[in-house]
């Protein structure tokens, strides 16, 4: 487990469109039919990562408070489960219900949205605005396993604010920071 830091995709950047199966609901899943109406959140996890499990009660709680105020919100994982068979499609569905994920959980096979987004890690978050530009990418908060910083989600609900308020997101970002994305040799 290699602590790795988000690569920071430019600002501005369109949203990637991608088409992959969601492991909790069997269907296929686009950019378009998870895409929010004021915002979209778009999230690199993975199952067994310590980095993610350490904010996965604030990943459904933000995803509560902010869904039924227009944001669209989907995970995504990318590992290659050849080497990570914990991170296996079923073994996703199983993890997503226990721990009440209330979106979409997608299964990026090919790694080919990983790298369309630049997904360095896991947790990694992009949050786009309403016209489906990167206004934020960073991450969720300070906190991360055994550093006795509370997880508040403070970085990512900052910015998720700021876009429904029609606010200016500040470009000064911390990159989120976790497992690196276990790529297909």
């Amino acid at each position: 487990m290699a602590l790795t830091e988000s690569n920071m995709l430019d600002l501005g950047t369109k949203a990637p469109d991608f088409n992959l199966p969601d492991t909790i609901s069997n269907n296929t899943v686009s950019y378009d039919k998870i895409k929010g109406e004021k915002a979209t959140l778009v999230m690199f996890i993975c199952n067994h990562c310590p980095y993610v499990i350490h904010i996965n009660e604030e990943l459904v709680r933000l995803t509560n408070d902010y869904k039924s105020k227009g944001v669209g919100v989907v995970a995504i994982s990318s590992n290659d489960v050849d080497n990570y068979p914990q991170d296996a499609p079923d073994k996703m569905t199983i993890h997503a219900k226990e721990n009440d994920y209330n979106f979409p959980y997608l299964y990026d096979e090919s790694q080919e949205v990983a790298k369309a987004y630049d997904a360095a890690c896991t947790p990694d978050f992009y949050l786009f605005d309403q016209e489906d530009i990167l206004r934020y990418r960073g991450q969720l908060c300070p906190s991360r396993p055994n550093s006795g910083v509370p997880v508040t989600g403070e970085d990512l609900r900052k910015a998720i604010d700021q876009i429904l308020a029609g606010e200016t997101i500040p470009e000064l970002q911390r990159p989120s920071a976790g497992c690196n994305i276990k790529w297909k040799k």
